[in-house]
């Protein structure tokens, strides 16, 4: 067994950091947004096995190489309740060995859980115990110190005065983002790669994106993803919650693995399989695009901007046939 390797705050933050009090409020302009002619492609395979999942989907996504680099997985630890309601761990340890073969320097898996602390959760899940057997870092963003949160007020947003984003997460040359398939009951709708962006953020902001109307609150969500861009994001959708969520709801099977580096396209996909499968009024009664979430993130450029630009690609009859059922879900918006 390799010994474990658990990171504290001060051991992550490298080089010279600029407090809070001195640090403008930053804005930029999108980097991602697709040119109208542009394809986002996806992966989708369908497997019953995570672990199968994880691995061909990466096998067919093509992402920058990790080779060398220090990557921060952020998974959805929200709560520590079995997938859908967290990041299962078959699929974030075959995410980290997959990219330990491929020639990560370093692994670190950083988080802030909410409501239940962020040490609660881990330790729930056997995160601690995991880091020890595959040998990674993590970090607890509610551990982390005021001058650790970068603050980002862009134009525009809807938020009171900003928002703020931890560090470690704004500065890593290297974010892979791993979520889950599932509705939303307080007002998110459904939570997904975008909305898994929430956990950058400190816990004392959650008053107030709960505090806003549901539709400010799904717009507020999609401009956190303006501070940090990831490499690529795994969806795990072996099963899904279609309805309640995020910690428990009713489940169905989808047996679908998701990979892109399109945020808005992986999740428009995601809401397709919703749909597909069967949910609720919020996700059934309303177009994919028009999706307060998504359409936020079209008008913040932060990807693809209409469904035909979306391209599946697979590798076995079974999740052609499936990638063709979404695409038919997808042109109706």
């Amino acid at each position: 067994m390799r010994k474990m390797l658990t990171l504290n705050r001060r051991e992550f933050i490298k080089g010279s950091v600029i407090g809070l009090a001195s640090l403008p409020a930053l804005s930029f302009n999108p980097l991602t947004a697709k040119e109208e002619g542009q394809k986002a492609k996806i992966v989708l395979f369908k497997t019953q096995d995570r672990k199968e999942g994880v691995q061909k989907v990466l096998e067919l996504l093509d992402f920058a190489s990790v080779k060398g680099k220090e990557v921060m997985v952020k998974p959805n630890f929200n709560t520590a309740d079995p997938a859908p309601g967290s990041t299962h761990n078959d699929t974030l340890s075959q995410l980290i060995e997959e990219l330990q073969a491929r020639g990560a320097s370093e692994i670190t898996i950083g988080e802030r859980s909410g409501p239940p602390s962020t040490k609660s959760v881990l330790e729930d899940k056997g995160i601690f115990k995991l880091a020890q057997e595959l040998s990674f870092k993590i970090i607890n963003f509610e551990d982390l110190e005021e001058k650790n949160w970068v603050h980002f007020n862009p134009p525009g947003n809807h938020w009171k005065d900003g928002f703020y984003i931890a560090r470690p997460a704004v500065e890593s040359e290297y974010v892979v983002s791993t979520c889950c398939l599932k509705t939303h009951q307080y007002g998110g709708v459904f939570t997904m790669s975008i909305k898994l962006a929430v956990g950058l953020t400190p816990k004392k902001l959650m008053r107030e994106l709960h505090g806003e109307r549901h539709n400010a609150m799904r717009k507020m969500i999609a401009e956190i993803n303006l501070g940090y861009k990831p490499q690529f994001i795994i969806l795990d959708g072996i099963e899904a919650f279609v309805d309640g969520g995020p910690s428990r709801g009713t489940r169905k099977e989808a047996n679908v693995f998701l990979a892109g580096k399109d945020r808005i396209a992986l999740d428009a996909a995601g809401v397709a399989i919703l749909k597909q499968l069967g949910s609720n009024e919020a996700i059934m009664g309303r177009k994919i695009f028009e999706q307060e979430q998504i359409k936020r993130a079209v008008e913040l450029g932060l990807g693809i901007s209409k469904p035909d630009q979306i391209e599946f690609i697979t590798p076995d009859k079974a999740s052609r046939e499936y990638a063709q059922k979404l695409k038919s879900i997808l042109a109706q918006g």
